[in-house]
């Protein structure tokens, strides 16, 4: 074969998409924590499946469109870590690809590895031994390999077999992969859908699907009032809220090419409130500036304007200051919103009682994806938005979220419940997103999280032999202890918690766990550590019996 055009590659991805479903939980049981997080193979699954539907919905001859559909479909699936590099390796391939109609064995090996480059980039401290490591080591061998021969099946067998021998090399690379016996979960993942595209290349059937009983349980898988009123009219540095879109031009850009992050850093010298959202075809720009014109004879260096809109906000300040009192019940937009992801329906209330806008469900077992939380921001009708994504997991996704929702926005990496409850405490409705993440992430910082869940297997990490259905306590992302007991594993977590400088202890109970039990437990951390305030949460969430900040 020494052509794929679009339809060919729409089959790849079917077949690509539906091997990684097949083996999503074997991929989940590769996680080097045993806890019963949906994790890798889950939200890889969700995400591809994502890719896979917007493909088949958008199939065309040219590679180039079919590709830009599964980046798309990706995109805005991607869910965890893993989903989001996922979709980052095809959003790379599909810039790559996207003027081709069909691709040999040369343009299709070096658009892969234009799609490491891309995933690496998105990633702020790369990981080697994890998917990028398979995705690096993969499409260099289809480079090398494409060099000698113009036979696509050739060079996707190459690839096949490296990115499996890559795969055997992660626990060399990271020596906790080692430690626990297993291969990264995500590189695993990557493999399914390499074989799939290979399967389908070649009309064969796909491998057999590796089989994981324990698993079954746990894969389940404008400008308006607000700011007004405290502000006058004269205080308004940059009086024209300015928004347009730059199609792009191809006899401009060949002598400029775009690139966004220096067309944002360009564009910040003309005012603030700056927001840079582009894709292939249109950049749209959004800017509080003193001088419209300035800001769009800049851009005009990339193409034609469109969708001019310009408003004097000295003038809507007058306007709406002086308005009559009844215009208040009028739906407008929040200056503010704060989005935050939690599971269980206590955390939910608490987390709204001291200030979340939306907390959109997820966490353990379903990390919500990309549009689910463009989704939540669209609906709290706000002006900017600040991001809590309280899960390590989701931290990627809440990114992509922020670059594509359309307004001023920005992630606090919170990467658990506690660390998002103090980050929203720390909150100033009247502080710019930029000084508000800084301050949000320095009172999550502060807190010392601690977790109670169950094991689901056999394994040892750190020298400590867990057993399956054991309680685990992690004292931030590390386990700390393993046994039968709750009660001893509580106590010796709330032990290596706890210091003399601490003051406040909250407890949020989830399910499984009586208000008795809670109360005494409690009861035990006033009476063992009495320099603390100990407060008590039913969180209702599930998996993790206990849920600890200290502060």
């Amino acid at each position: 074969m020494k052509f794929i055009d679009g339809v060919t590659f729409a089959d790849m991805v079917k077949m690509g998409a539906h091997h990684l479903h097949q083996n999503a939980d074997y991929v989940d049981s590769l996680n080097v924590f045993p806890v019963p997080d949906g994790d890798t193979g889950t939200n890889m699954n969700l995400s591809m499946t994502s890719g896979a539907k917007e493909t088949a919905a958008n199939v065309s001859e040219h590679i180039g469109k079919t590709a830009q559909a599964l980046s798309k479909g990706l995109l805005m699936g991607a869910r965890g870590n893993s989903g989001v590099i996922l979709s980052q390796l095809f959003r790379g391939f599909g810039k790559a690809v996207e003027s081709e109609d069909k691709l040999t064995s040369v343009k299709f090996a070096e658009s892969l590895e234009f799609g490491v480059q891309t995933a690496y980039k998105a990633v702020m401290k790369p990981v080697e031994g994890t998917i990028l490591t398979v995705a690096k080591d993969a499409a260099n061998k289809g480079v090398e390999v494409a060099k000698t021969t113009d036979d696509l099946i050739v060079v996707m067998e190459a690839v096949v077999e490296e990115s499996k021998a890559s795969l055997k090399r992660t626990p060399d690379l990271l020596p906790v992969l080692k430690e626990v016996g297993v291969v990264d979960s995500g590189g695993q993942g990557l493999v399914y859908v390499y074989e799939g595209f290979l399967a389908c290349l070649k009309g064969e059937a796909l491998p057999e699907r590796i089989v994981v009983d324990s698993m079954d349980e746990l894969v389940n898988a404008e400008h308006h009032r607000g700011v007004q009123g405290f502000m006058n009219t004269e205080d308004i540095e940059f009086g024209y809220c300015t928004e347009f879109m730059v199609k792009f031009e191809e006899e401009k850009t060949v002598n400029k090419p775009f690139v966004e992050t220096d067309f944002r850093q360009d564009l910040s010298q003309f005012g603030d409130s700056l927001l840079v959202i582009s894709d292939d075809e249109i950049a749209k720009v959004h800017i509080h500036t003193e001088q419209p014109g300035d800001a769009m004879n800049y851009a005009q260096q990339y193409g034609s304007l469109i969708n001019i809109k310009i408003e004097n906000m000295r003038q809507q300040h007058i306007d709406i200051v002086g308005a009559d009192h009844s215009a208040k019940n009028e739906t407008v937009a929040h200056p503010y919103a704060l989005v935050t992801v939690a599971m269980g329906s206590g955390i939910a209330q608490l987390l709204k009682s001291i200030g979340a806008s939306a907390v959109i469900e997820g966490g353990q077992t379903m990390n919500p994806s990309t549009e689910d939380i463009v989704k939540a921001i669209k609906d709290v009708q706000a002006e900017r938005v600040i991001i809590l994504p309280n899960n390590k997991n989701i931290i990627m996704a809440a990114k992509q979220a922020a670059e594509v929702c359309g307004i001023e926005a920005a992630v606090v990496e919170t990467k658990s419940v506690p660390e998002g409850l103090a980050a929203i405490l720390a909150f100033n409705p009247e502080a710019t997103v930029q000084d508000n993440e800084k301050s949000m992430t320095a009172a999550a910082s502060g807190v010392k999280t601690g977790q109670v869940t169950h094991s689901i297997r056999d394994t040892s990490i750190d020298g400590i032999d867990i057993k399956k259905d054991d309680f685990m306590g992690l004292a931030g992302n590390k386990i700390i202890i393993s046994e039968p007991s709750l009660e001893s594993v509580m106590k010796t977590l709330l032990a290596s918690l706890i210091d003399e400088d601490d003051e406040i202890v909250t407890i949020i109970y989830g399910e499984g766990v009586s208000e008795d039990e809670a109360t005494a437990m409690a009861t035990y951390v006033e009476s063992t550590y009495s320099h603390t305030e100990v407060e008590l949460y039913n969180g209702k969430q599930p998996l993790y019996p206990y849920i600890l900040s200290v502060e």
